[in-house]
């Protein structure tokens, strides 16, 4: 269990597991507690409530900014897809055949041709763009679509891995290979920018290996990030396609020297998994600590009810809600008195809300107001004078405190092996990242998950040459430094 005392020393205590005594309980401990998710009636799927709901939405809202502003724009394509398309890529239809749900009938009839609900839309993309793209003058095409897909899961997990989810999936297609790797490796620049500078949460950037790369692709990259348990959590991926869709579906264009050539193609997607990540990456035994970019509210104001508050304290509170909304900054002023501040300073922390504003009596004679951050619990009083500007300060403080903390916990669970018997040594339990020379062998790879459980995130971009030594597991030349772990 775990509590939280108010000014006056008052505790409340919260139905939150210790991170220390079961991650995976404390994880859905808060989802439900937050308000975040909750199950629903359909198995593996989740109810996302509006509080989460709005962390997604704030995610989704600076994520397509920076599409935009990258020159992508959106569509929207049919939730489902004929199995005829699926087939096209045999590749695509082997990796996704397993996860596939299907439509076999429509009202009372059995439909001539089984669909798909939507796993991906590579394939509808594909079809669409042979009809679109003529000539070299129609290419780049940069579309995304923020949409929900289906993918029939064994084992699911609130936010991490849920049988429907809601993503982005941008789809490209570009005049030369040369574009279309550009676009691809921009895209995933992109996703590391906004999960460090919004989410608050570090990434490593770098190439799947073969086994692990997209169903179809021609080459894979991935940001992973370190949740607190010391498991690697997939963030995002950005996948060069090459030209295996463009030729599966006719994508064709007549070149500048008049002869018929064949569209090179990306496609890249982040989902509501981030918001687990944020989860995981931040938490506390108290419950949620939200980056103040993605946090719904960003400070809470709360009234101490002493004397004809009322009358006092509670228009002041509401003079400064106006002056911080003005400012910009969301604010929730919570002046239910069916409630304790003390009950109230527990549940904004387990909502994770950045920044606490208490207002009493004793501060309006003083013209100033309590604040409490969420990340470290320091406590401060702020004149009311230039508040807002204060508040912002703290804010961004608190935004870059977050990252450096994650980023300091994922470099101290960051441990390199060279020989097998130290990577077993380090993989027993839940260590994080660890570095180790790979000879490029499928076997190999695969013998290490089956020994040890862990993967092979990526290979992170500076680690793509092994500096002369062997492979951890078999000891032949190593080609590259692959970045193991336990993920998701």
């Amino acid at each position: 269990m775990s509590s939280t005392a108010g000014r006056s020393g008052e505790a409340f205590v919260k139905e939150i597991t210790l991170r220390s005594e079961d991650f995976s309980r404390w994880y859905l401990d808060v989802v439900r507690k937050a308000e975040l998710a909750d199950y629903s009636p359909v198995k593996g799927c989740m109810v996302i409530r509006p509080y989460g709901y709005a962390i997604w939405e704030l995610i989704q809202r600076q994520l397509d900014d920076r599409f935009k502003a990258t020159g992508h724009v959106n569509a929207y394509f049919p939730l489902f897809i004929p199995e005829s398309l699926l087939l096209k890529e045999a590749e695509h239809v082997e990796g996704f055949a397993p996860q596939v749900a299907w439509v076999t009938r429509g009202g009372t009839e059995d439909l001539d041709e089984k669909l798909i609900v939507r796993p991906t839309s590579e394939t509808l993309f594909g079809v669409m763009y042979q009809k679109w793209i003529q000539s070299w003058r129609d290419l780049p095409v940069l579309i995304n679509q923020w949409a929900n897909v289906v993918r029939w899961e064994k084992v699911t997990r609130p936010f991490l891995r849920t049988t429907e989810f809601l993503w982005q999936e941008g789809h490209t297609a570009h005049e030369t290979a040369e574009e279309a790797q550009e676009e691809t490796l921009k895209i995933l620049a992109l996703y590391k920018e906004f999960c460090e500078n919004v989410l608050a949460m570090p990434v490593v950037d770098g190439q799947k290996s073969e086994s692990e790369k997209f169903a179809g692709a021609s080459k894979t990259y991935s940001i992973e990030a370190l949740m607190g348990d010391g498991r690697a959590l997939q963030a995002g991926t950005s996948h060069n396609l090459g030209q295996n869709f463009a030729k599966a579906f006719g994508i064709q264009f007549q070149g500048r020297d008049k002869s018929l050539q064949h569209v090179w193609t990306t496609s890249w997607g982040v989902s509501t998994r981030l918001v687990g990540g944020v989860i995981m990456t931040h938490g506390d035994d108290s419950g949620l600590i939200l980056p103040p970019r993605v946090a719904p509210w960003q400070v809470v104001i709360v009234p101490i009810p002493r004397g004809n508050w009322k009358e006092t304290v509670l228009p002041k509170c509401e003079e400064i809600r106006d002056q911080l909304q003005a400012a910009g900054i969301r604010v929730r002023l919570d002046g239910d008195d069916s409630q304790t501040p003390g009950w109230k300073f527990s549940e904004y922390e387990m909502r994770g809300v950045p920044l606490r504003l208490e207002i009493g009596p004793k501060d309006i004679e003083k013209s100033a107001v309590f604040a409490a951050r969420r990340d470290t619990r320091a406590k401060q009083s702020l004149p009311m004078q230039g508040l807002p500007g204060a508040v912002a300060a703290l804010l961004d403080d608190i935004q870059a405190s977050l990252l450096t903390r994650a980023r300091e916990f994922r470099d101290g669970h960051t441990v390199a092996a060279t020989s097998y018997d130290e990577f077993t040594s380090i993989m027993e339990g839940r260590p994080g990242f660890v570095p180790a020379p790979w000879c490029g062998s499928a076997q190999c790879e695969t013998d290490i998950k089956a020994e040890t459980q862990a993967t092979i995130r990526n290979i992170p971009f500076g680690f793509e040459k092994a500096p002369g030594v062997g492979c951890v597991k078999c000891g032949n030349p190593a080609v590259v430094t692959a970045w193991f772990a336990k993920a998701y």
